[in-house]
Parts: C-alpha cells; sequence; structure tokens
C-alpha cells in the first residue's frame, strides 16, 4: 500500500489495482517487518512495470474571452500546450470565446502568460472535465526525469 501511495512509474499514486499474495514465509533469524515491507514493495514495483501501466493526467475545460484581435496570439499559444479547440464564438464588446480542453500540466503559469499576451484584457476559467491518457512520448520523458531522480537520491 505504501508503494502504491508513492507510485513505482513517476511517484504519483497508483490507483485501481488488486494485488494478490500467493505465498510467503517466516523464517525466525531474518525475518521482521521492515524485510517484507522491502520484499512488497520491490514485488509490487517489478509488477507494476511488467504490467505496461499508463500515465493519467487531469483535463480541463477552459472557457477564454479574449480581444479579437489577440485571437491569433492565444490560438498559438494554446496549441503549443496541447490544447483541443472545441469552438469559438463571437461575444459582445469585440471579444471571443474560445473553448477548449487542456492538461492541466499545461496550465502552469497561463494566468500570467494570457494577461501578457493580451495586455491583461483576457480572462478564463477552467472547470475538471476528466482523466486522460499521457502522450506516449511525454510519458517516456516523465519517466525518465523520475528515474533520474531516483537514482540521484
Amino acid at each position: 500500500m505504501e508503494k502504491m501511495e508513492e507510485g513505482p512509474l513517476t511517484g504519483s499514486y497508483a490507483r485501481d489495482i488488486k494485488v494478490c499474495v500467493f505465498d510467503g514465509k517466516m523464517h525466525p533469524v531474518d525475518s521482521n517487518e521492515i524485510s517484507f515491507k522491502i520484499a512488497g514493495a520491490k514485488a509490487f514495483s517489478d509488477a507494476f512495470k511488467n504490467a505496461g501501466p499508463k500515465i493519467m493526467e487531469p483535463i480541463y475545460n477552459v472557457d477564454i474571452f479574449v480581444p479579437s484581435d489577440r485571437m491569433g496570439d492565444v490560438m498559438s499559444d494554446l496549441q503549443s500546450r496541447r490544447a483541443i479547440i472545441v469552438g469559438m464564438q463571437s461575444e459582445s464588446n469585440g471579444f471571443e470565446k474560445i473553448t477548449t480542453k487542456v492538461p492541466l500540466a499545461e496550465m502552469n503559469r497561463y494566468s500570467t502568460i494570457l494577461s501578457s499576451i493580451t495586455s491583461g484584457k483576457a480572462t478564463y476559467n477552467m472547470e475538471f472535465d476528466k482523466y486522460s491518457q499521457v502522450p506516449g512520448d511525454l510519458q517516456k520523458d516523465l519517466l525518465k526525469a523520475y528515474e533520474a531522480e531516483q537514482n540521484e537520491e
């Protein structure tokens, strides 16, 4: 359970997992609680990695209200954030509403960037939508970064 909380891939918790232990044996000389914990954590980590797990990330619905003259700049920025544009519509007073789905990891510092792009005239709101699988190339990068971090410790 401790190893599931820490997560063997990226340090994030692992969920929706069923574990069955078929056998175990205690020896009076070399058996103690810490030995069983270490053996269990190692066995779980190896089995988890061999099962081909997928890393999931939270996806948010994001509505952005942007001045019409800055629409292209905001759209370019959204594309660099792996956003999926769901729709666009004209609003009153020369503003456009962009409806999009964006991974939460890509929304880091977004308010500052959006303010910079639009001279502080745009606003946005976001709401959780679902979890989705991280793209394969990004998952490999996350795994390598976590392994490097673990090797440093």
